[in-house]
């Protein structure tokens, strides 16, 4: 027994260092997508000629030995270094990734020997069910990801900054900060299960009934998160973010001179290099003007699916809604700060409330980095945006998901 006992913990400290890891690859990949922002707002996609290395070396070399290597493409330190940094992230989230699965393979193995021991000893063992085993397949899946997002940063650099390729290495890095997202949420909830022998978390229990399954909006606003996300990466491997002057006008009109079919032909030839790219005026004003659109387009379906959401709790639980309010004016973000139970739930039960917010800081970050002429620092933290606004999006459509399966299983367990 007390062999057994030890051997169940050990399987949960495997289980508990896999979700550990995986929290930690999330912040790692945000930190990589971050470092390719900053490389490609510094003019350093191009800082090493040649991928993986650069100038056929596995660190930066010196002048001497890149002019040797690459004569028509000289050195330049702190370009060649940022570049470098970006890779060496992103090694080390492909590492990282390999480590996950080695965790899971451990926890398959010992449970599959738990089982084996407890059924030689004749003692009857429950049998793991989807909802409590670990989620190889989503680590597989996630390896699979890295590795072709590592294809994409290659061809990145071998065609020279294209821009459909570009703008698909940072969708690629979205959707790997995504999956490592919803690999997490996996994890924290067949963990929970476990501990609690059911089959799903009581805080999703407790909330699963509160939030409205909305598929169709929900599937047009991830549609709309993608395509807005698409033109941010093609405004940004264009250099169309400074085509429009003013806002909400551009150039002094509502709509002004535009080139839609030069701007968007995503037929054109590759190179020789599109570094500072190579549409004229009025194809990058085309492009700029169709990202404001799809903001607004975007914007409009998060409220909506707000609102729905909102009344929806209203009319289940009205108190949810309305947190009490303390009787001064600067005790009120005092308390809520305090921990007051129904501010902090509503956010759990509106999850589109924290999409909804991430949209507005995103679309106040475009605004401001179009008045003042795209700084360097608003613009990393408008593509540090992106990535929490793609997050937040997940995260609510995985609450509404999760909602729908808690109310199903309520529901058969009580015609059973």
């Amino acid at each position: 027994m007390a062999r057994q006992a030890v051997s169940q913990a050990d399987i949960l400290r495997v289980w508990r260092m896999a979700r550990h890891l995986v929290a930690g690859m999330l912040g790692l990949v945000i930190l990589v997508i971050g470092l390719g922002a900053w490389t490609r707002l510094v003019d350093a996609g191009l800082g090493c000629p040649d991928w993986p290395g650069c100038y056929g070396a596995l660190v930066v070399p010196d002048a001497h030995t890149a002019s040797l290597h690459s004569p028509h493409h000289p050195l330049e330190g702190y370009k060649a270094w940022a570049e470098m940094i970006h890779r060496y992230a992103a090694s080390l989230l492909g590492l990282a990734s390999l480590a996950l699965l080695v965790l899971g393979w451990r926890v398959r193995r010992r449970e599959r020997r738990l089982r084996l021991t407890r059924s030689a000893a004749g003692m009857r063992h429950r049998a793991l069910d989807v909802a409590t085993c670990f989620p190889l397949a989503g680590c597989w899946l996630l390896l699979a990801a890295l590795l072709i997002q590592g294809a994409f940063g290659a061809f990145t650099v071998t065609l020279k900054l294209w821009p459909q390729v570009v703008t698909l290495h940072l969708l690629g890095g979205l959707g790997v900060a995504s999956l490592l997202l919803l690999l997490w949420l996996s994890l924290t909830r067949r963990l929970a299960a476990r501990d609690a022998r059911a089959t799903l978390p009581k805080a999703a229990d407790d909330h699963g009934h509160r939030v409205l399954r909305q598929p169709w909006l929900a599937t047009l606003a991830a549609a709309l998160l993608l395509g807005q996300l698409a033109l941010g990466g093609w405004t940004s491997s264009n250099y169309a973010g400074l085509a429009c002057e003013g806002f909400p006008t551009c150039n002094g009109s509502l709509w002004p001179a535009m080139d839609w079919g030069e701007g968007f032909h995503l037929s054109q030839d590759v190179g020789p290099s599109y570094l500072h790219g190579q549409l004229h005026g009025e194809a990058r004003t085309a492009i700029h003007l169709a990202h404001r659109g799809g903001a607004v387009l975007l914007g409009a379906v998060l409220l909506m699916l707000y609102w729905r959401q909102r009344r929806h709790v209203q009319s289940v639980h009205p108190e949810a809604v309305l947190p009490s309010r303390p009787s001064s004016s600067l005790a009120r973000p005092l308390a809520r700060l305090a921990g007051d139970r129904r501010f902090m739930s509503t956010g759990m039960l509106n999850p589109w409330g924290w999409a909804l917010a991430a949209w507005g800081l995103q679309a106040a970050l475009g605004i401001a980095n179009v008045l003042w002429w795209l700084p360097l620092d608003l613009a990393l933290a408008h593509t540090l945006g992106a990535v929490m606004l793609t997050l937040a999006m997940v995260w609510a459509m995985d609450r509404m998901s999760q909602a729908h399966r808690v109310k199903r299983t309520g529901m058969c367990q009580t015609l059973a």
